[in-house]
């Protein structure tokens, strides 16, 4: 029976500081690997590039192999400072513990040693230091949103993590004391995208790891045969983290058979998550058509969702669902169940309320179309809107984000499609499609002989043993997750001025511009908005049954007339409907007609502090046309999650 370490959860305050003799191990092959793997990627020396740095083994280890492999490319230093052009280290002090300034201050010099430009970024952590339950998820999250911005800003490409085997072991057994399916035991891609939060014009940035066939002690041979320094961060050592607690039991199982079988099982599982990338891609291509007001209809007739695997299916559906709403956590369980049940029901008469999506019939389709659209009724922590309180100057172009960037990450994906030679084969040789949970995967690897009685039954152990300690704490923490559900309620409304943009839930770009009232003043048209100051703010929120109501009232209006209408408060507003008000009310009803009630909620509106209706600019509707605001279905992450690789 395997026994699992437990060591003391509280830590030494200071990070243990490691040196490697004057002279170690040839590197040479790792160099090698390390080169063939930057070419599947599609990436090139001369691409510029950013590193996550910690200053541990793992990451120093990428240090030193991207700055051989450009020096190699023949990529030039800087006369002056000495660093390699193009590269640059990144760290991160998360300000979680007291010491964290000057150990990212030394990380920083050992990286400037090796001829690797490097800054800081620091974490802000407004409403208070992340509870520990959630501590690492919510460092991590701070983490990467940094790298990102950091690389947006310095215009870098590709960003280069130091993730290897032997994490990828870790995350394994995580995710099946979790009972997760094989997407999520197919581990971390080996390329996958980021995107910004708030407004993105382009692709994002890569996220590659091109050290996932690096063993630890592999890693810990690289910094040695590069006489490096490094760190070790205590926090690796407390029994407090699950997957600290699984890397101490895994360091127990030194047989060389168990790594290799536990990789023969990880890429099997990469396999066949590749196979389901690519159907999902091609019955979306097939069946699926997104609305410019911000909804899919799904082609029944066309997807014939009887005649595909659940797997397939289930991928399918959870990709479009993550889409139009813009989730980032991804749909799992009785979700994921639900909306195959709902979508092989065809013809479909009901409705279905899920992961914040409304999927209803599509009117006039007699079942054989679902809409699905974004639900306004259920936002809760599990939505990222909080892109909502990104505002930027619109007047400047958006500069931050060039094209340049944009079509190097262009380029580099259609470089790894053209490097890439393996072929995912037909369905007949894709493993665990029919599998329904983890001991289903496990049973099948071992009828396939890719891991054998000793590693089944130890990562059986590892999984029950990791599964209880997450049971209990899930119970411990369920009455304090209540009260944190629903917080965003108050995040609906964005407050705009001129020359202003903001990402409304993370959906759609709506853009105020700023007014010219001169010009306005020397026009035919004339109205109370003309006389607004430039200075005129607006708020953006959702589009309520009201606002239905309201546009209806004023395109049945023939002539002016001066009406008392209730704004939703307790004023009383005396109000104008001119011709040009009547004329763009009935034009709008006529577009929001055609999109089903379900979208219409979540179309952006544009109210005043009084929540009188402006202007619906999705379907092009003003009061007046000095008020200049644009809104456009621009999701932040696109559909499927953007590039990815597994193979």
């Amino acid at each position: 029976m395997l026994l699992s370490a437990r060591a003391s959860p509280y830590l030494p305050l200071r990070r243990l500081i490691c040196r490697c003799a004057t002279s170690g191990p040839d590197i040479s092959s790792y160099k090698e690997t390390f080169a063939r793997r930057m070419a599947m990627a599609g990436i090139k020396p001369h691409h510029r590039i950013a590193m996550g740095v910690s200053g541990g083994p793992d990451s120093m280890a990428l240090c030193v192999l991207t700055a051989g492999w450009k020096s190699d490319g023949f990529v030039r230093r800087d006369d002056v400072s000495g660093y390699v052009d193009g590269l640059l280290g990144i760290v991160v002090d998360h300000r979680l513990r007291p010491e964290s300034s000057d150990e990212a201050m030394l990380v920083r010099d050992r990286v400037h040693k090796m001829g690797v430009r490097c800054e800081i970024v620091c974490c802000d952590w407004p409403d208070g230091r992340p509870k520990q339950g959630h501590l690492q998820e919510a460092a991590r999250d701070k983490r990467y949103q940094l790298f990102v911005e950091l690389c947006m800003k310095q215009q870098i490409s590709v960003l280069l993590i130091a993730h290897h085997a032997d994490d990828q072991a870790e995350l394994l057994v995580l995710r099946l004391s979790r009972s997760s399916g094989v997407m999520g035991l197919a581990g971390m891609p080996f390329v996958s995208q980021l995107f910004p939060q708030g407004i993105s014009l382009n692709q994002g940035v890569l996220l590659v790891r091109p050290m996932l066939e690096f063993s630890k002690d592999g890693i810990y041979k690289i910094c040695q045969g590069s006489t490096l320094e490094w760190v070790e961060d205590p926090t690796n050592k407390s029994m407090l983290f699950a997957r600290n607690r699984i890397r101490s039991s895994l360091t127990n199982l030194s047989s060389s058979v168990f790594w290799s079988e536990v990789q023969n099982l990880i890429s099997a599982c990469r396999l066949t998550r590749s196979y389901i990338d690519k159907i999902c891609r091609e019955l979306i291509s097939q069946s699926v058509t997104i609305s410019e007001f911000g909804y899919a209809t799904i082609d029944l007739e066309k997807l014939q969702p009887s005649e595909i695997d659940d797997l397939c299916l289930s991928h399918y559906l959870t990709a479009l669902v993550q889409f139009i709403a813009q989730r980032h956590r991804p749909v799992r369980g009785r979700s994921s169940r639900l909306l195959v049940e709902y979508t092989r029901g065809m013809p479909c008469k009901n409705f279905l309320t899920v992961a914040g999506c409304n999927l209803s019939p599509e009117p006039g389709s007699k079942g054989r179309k679902i809409v699905v659209s974004f639900s306004v009724n259920l936002l809760d922590s599990s939505n990222n809107d909080a892109s909502t309180h990104y505002k930027y100057n619109c007047l400047s172009g958006f500069q931050f984000e060039g094209t340049k960037l944009c079509t190097e990450v262009r380029d580099i994906i259609r470089e790894q499609h053209l490097c890439s030679n393996i072929q995912i084969g037909d369905k007949a040789k894709v493993p665990f499609l029919n599998a329904k949970n983890p001991t289903d995967i496990l049973t099948e690897a071992k009828k396939l002989n890719l891991v054998g009685d000793f590693t089944l039954r130890n990562l059986s152990f590892l999984e029950l043993d990791e599964q209880k300690r997450f049971c209990s704490s899930k119970e411990a923490s369920n009455d304090s997750s209540v009260l944190h559900r629903r917080t965003f309620k108050g995040a609906l409304r964005v407050h705009l001025k001129p020359g202003q943009a903001c990402h409304f839930l993370g959906r759609f770009l709506v853009t105020y511009g700023a007014n010219d009232t001169a010009i306005n003043r020397n026009a035919s048209h004339f109205c109370q908005f003309c006389e607004a100051s430039a200075e005129r703010e607006v708020i953006i929120r959702h589009m309520v049954d009201a606002d239905w109501l309201f546009l209806r009232r004023v395109s049945s209006s023939c002539n002016i007339e001066k009406v008392s209408m209730d704004a939703g408060t307790s004023n009383q507003l005396e109000f104008e409907f001119s011709d040009y008000m009547v004329h763009s009310a009935a034009k709008a009803l006529k577009a929001l007609r055609l999109i089903p009630a379900s979208a219409r909620r979540a179309l952006p509106v544009v109210v005043d502090d009084q929540d009188l209706l402006l202007s619906v600019p999705s379907v092009g509707f003003s009061c007046c046309p000095c008020i200049n605001v644009v809104a456009d279905f621009r999701p932040r992450v696109p559909l499927g999650g953007g590039h990815n690789s597994y193979l």
